[in-house]
């Protein structure tokens, strides 16, 4: 669902982004860095890519997440939960079978933070920590959101595909911010976003040192900022059992994930010191600067008024799936852009009996089509499987079919994450969560759908595919216990484990109208529907986190 960018002069041909990252030499120092406005598979959702970068552009990010909500004071900048891993079947490819990979390139846990020159509409600076940020479109602090990404082993290898490894996950920050100030009107320079991209990100994985393998501001990295490491890197595996907690400290956001299976342990703190910085927005000249900084949550709390203003999501503290990225290519061929190839015209979108056909990548007279950025199963890092991580436009690749965790062997297993605790001993549970897909955004674009962002008309909890019928599946929340612990995962009901499902894909709620500013209207705003969203009353609170949750009742049952 991306199409190419108009804006040739901001973004450069030698910065065209991939599946994942940069088509920059393998181990080369260069320059590299993430350009999202060029079909980045790992970005953050603007609220409206093509004012920002033009029309014809389209980032198209499906990202149905879970949102936490409390009034306690440092509920915005304090989070602590457990995620097990997933595992996969036997990596042997046949019909009826999925990996991880092919569900989502990524999945996260993130949270807001301070970046005044991320789009810094307002000249009041942002207060770390602090509800004072929330304010009025037109004063609001500059802010960046920050991603601890998730990556499942087994396809394309980082940094151009989504895998660091055949066998074991790895975990980065990446932090989203965005060079555009709406009420003037005005773009970063062209010389420093062909460099840094519009939309660019701080990126780091978590290292056992503590310390980034290279540097992670985007005026200064390089496309080892973006190469996994394992001899430096936290590498785990499929079914471990990971600690994650976030908390602010003197010099910035500390992240840490603690292996409880392997007693490895991994953590980032996003400081000036280990190389995190902001972007200078200077919109006209040629000027590229980076500014060492340490990046600190931007709120206290955390609520439904906690938001990131350019973000088509309303999120704060939040978990998320980056879900419609794959599909399958049965001829991928070489293009001009090494290691990436292109789905070849007359090929199969999907396994055996699939009667969808190749489109083909994005062209001027096709710019739907969407087989994009494709690697051969010879390129694999374990399972020999041929596809295409470009964004999925007719919803019909695998994140939305039946495939998902089960009860079947064959099927991809679930993550599974506790209920997240806040408050400075991780003792204190967020009251409320909030279900929110941020479907209207992406659904926009295919004139097979024709969501209405202003009215919500056309706007569907299932995606309407490119032969005009609602896509197979869509992933939904559910809870039940693991681990003696109120637990999440995304997916489809799991025997055994599911306790509630929250009404399927109806727990995603109704169309959710916010406040936007237009750009280049001095600060004008509009109402426009980019999510389904639907607040709710946190079922785990209350509950004997040493207990069983099976008292509760159950839709799946």
């Amino acid at each position: 669902m991306k199409f190419p960018s108009l804006r040739a002069a901001v973004v450069s041909a030698g910065a065209l982004a991939a599946a994942l990252l940069p088509t920059t030499p393998v181990h080369s120092s260069a320059h590299a860095s993430l350009h999202c406005e060029t079909g980045t598979a790992v970005c953050a959702e603007l609220q409206d890519s093509e004012e920002a970068f033009g029309e014809g552009v389209y980032i198209g990010h499906d990202e149905p997440s879970l949102l936490f909500y409390s009034n306690q004071p440092g509920a915005g900048n304090s989070f602590q939960s457990e995620l097990t891993l997933p595992t996969d079947p036997r990596p042997v490819p046949k019909n009826g079978r999925s990996f991880n990979f092919q569900l989502h390139p990524a999945f996260w846990f993130g949270m807001a933070l301070c970046d005044t020159q991320s789009f810094p509409v307002a000249v009041s600076t942002c207060a770390p920590d602090s509800d004072s940020n929330i304010a009025t479109l037109a004063t609001h602090p500059g802010a960046a959101f920050m991603e601890l990404q998730f990556y499942p082993p087994g396809w394309a290898a980082a940094p151009f595909g989504s895998s660091c490894d055949g066998r074991r996950y790895c975990v980065a920050i990446a932090s989203f911010s965005l060079a555009e100030n709406a009420i003037t009107g005005t773009i970063l320079n062209a010389a420093c976003a062909s460099q840094t991209g519009l939309e660019y990100a701080n990126y780091a994985f978590l290292t056992k040192s503590g310390h980034p393998h290279d540097v992670p501001n985007p005026v200064q990295s390089t496309l080892n900022t973006f190469t996994p490491n394992p001899e430096t890197d936290l590498f785990m595996s499929p079914g471990d059992r990971l600690s994650v907690s976030m908390h602010d400290t003197e010099h910035g956001l500390r992240i840490d994930v603690t292996d409880k299976t392997t007693e490895e342990h991994g953590f980032m703190t996003m400081s000036a010191a280990n190389g995190f910085g902001m972007v200078k927005y200077v919109p006209t000249g040629t000027e590229c600067t980076n500014i060492p900084y340490d990046f600190h949550p931007m709120y206290s709390t955390s609520s439904e008024n906690t938001r990131v203003i350019w973000a088509a999501h309303s999120y704060n503290v939040a978990f998320s799936d980056e879900i419609g990225h794959f599909d399958y290519c049965t001829n991928p061929v070489p293009t001009n852009r090494p290691p990436f190839k292109k789905c070849a015209a007359g090929a199969r979108e999907g396994v055996v009996g699939d009667r969808e056909t190749a489109e083909g990548p994005p062209t001027t007279a096709n710019p739907g089509a969407d087989d994009n950025f494709c690697f051969s199963a010879d390129q694999s890092t374990r399972v020999r499987i041929s596809g295409c991580q470009g964004t999925n436009q007719g919803f019909d690749g695998v994140s939305y079919k039946p495939l998902w965790a089960d009860g079947n062997p064959d099927h991809a297993g679930a993550f599974f994450f506790s209920n997240p605790r806040t408050g400075e001993e991780f003792d204190a549970q967020y009251q409320r969560v909030a279900f929110e897909a941020d479907l209207p955004r992406i659904e926009i674009a295919p004139a097979f759908q024709s969501c209405d962002r202003t009215t919500g008309a056309n706007c569907t909890l299932i995606p309407v595919t490119d032969d005009g019928t609602p896509a197979d599946f869509y992933p939904f929340y559910s809870l039940g216990t693991k681990n003696g612990q109120c637990t999440w995962t995304l997916g489809n009901d799991i025997p055994g484990f599911t306790v509630d499902d929250f009404r399927k894909n109806a727990q995603y709620g109704t169309p959710l109208n916010l406040e936007y500013l237009i750009f280049g209207a001095g600060g004008a705003i509009r109402h426009r529907i980019n999510d389904f969203r639907n607040v709710i009353t946190n079922p785990c609170v209350g509950e004997d986190q040493g207990g069983d949750n099976n008292q509760r009742s159950s839709s799946a049952a």
